[in-house]
């Protein structure tokens, strides 16, 4: 059994801190969300409603064109790029605006979506999250890894797999699922193979990163077995990632904030009619719980 430590109030609280009065929406983060297809817009806008309701300044969606106006009537604080003309926008430079960049939720699995992600890597210095078709897109053209790897030094990618995702990438290194192997191994095993921070969804939600320890998100209940609910997540990630914190922190306190969110929205409507939209609503007040304000 790995030594495993625990995430709790205290320690997001350390990291959390009331903004400056003078405050302006860009010293709060720039977030670029690269989510959503054709009948997978829900994934985009979850994901943008999650990281604006987690402080992000400013937040951006790239998606394909024809979602344009529904991310703009569900989303209207955020705004709105075409995903294929993304990386040439402003001679190629246009990505190096933003503070965090996430992707993966809804985009589907394809060899076009494999280049965004090598690209987006190469192009930024900034904290990525890679989540849901993300990260099954790298499982299925880049089995090895390579992609991550290449950036395993600078700490600054987080994956944020759930079960079924982390047993594609432990399949692509040849070792058992998840079940068979324990949850605390497993996320080792899953840092040490893609050489990146790994958050691993579930009952008590997992972080590491190489040579780091393990720590274990205490918040968070059954009621958050819904659709969407990573989704939300991979945006409270995104949202304090581009505030300042590290890929790995920001995976610990959104973990945390994100389980509480959903506590909250339990307590109020019950487990069973819990949905990912609940979770969103309910983040600023956890926020408020941790920073007081």
């Amino acid at each position: 059994m790995l030594e495993v430590g625990y995430i709790g109030t205290e320690y997001v609280s350390s990291y959390l801190k009331p903004r400056s009065d003078e405050a302006h929406k860009g010293d709060c983060g720039r977030v670029l969300i690269i989510a959503g297809s054709v009948g997978m817009a829900g994934a985009a806008v979850l994901c943008a409603r999650a990281a604006l309701r987690s402080g992000a300044g400013l937040v951006t969606v790239a998606v394909p064109k024809e979602l344009f106006n529904i991310l703009q009537i569900s989303v209207p604080e955020a705004t709105c790029v075409d995903r294929e003309k993304l990386l040439t926008m402003e001679d190629g430079k246009y990505i190096e605006k933003f503070n965090c960049v996430a992707i993966g939720p809804g985009i589907g699995v394809s060899q076009e979506n494999f280049r965004l992600i090598s690209d987006i890597l190469s192009r930024t210095k900034c904290p990525v999250v890679i989540d849901a078709d993300g990260i099954s897109t790298l499982c299925r053209y880049d089995d090895k890894f390579s992609v991550t790897n290449k950036y395993a030094g600078d700490e600054r990618i987080i994956m944020t797999p759930h079960p079924g995702e982390a047993n594609r990438i432990l399949a692509c290194a040849q070792e058992p699922p998840v079940a068979l192997i324990g949850r605390d191994v497993a996320v080792r095993t899953l840092a040490d193979f893609t050489g990146a921070g790994v958050l691993l969804k579930g009952h008590r939600t997992l972080v590491t990163q190489p040579d780091d320890g393990i720590s274990c998100n205490m918040t968070g209940n059954p009621g958050m077995a819904t659709g969407g609910s990573g989704d939300v997540l991979t945006g409270v990630i995104g949202a304090l990632a581009a505030s300042g914190l590290t890929s790995c922190i920001a995976a610990r306190c959104g973990a945390y904030v994100h389980g509480l969110a959903g506590d909250l929205a339990a307590e109020e409507l019950g487990q069973y009619g819990t949905i990912s939209g609940d979770i969103v609503n309910y983040l600023p007040h956890a926020f408020k719980i941790i920073v007081g304000k």
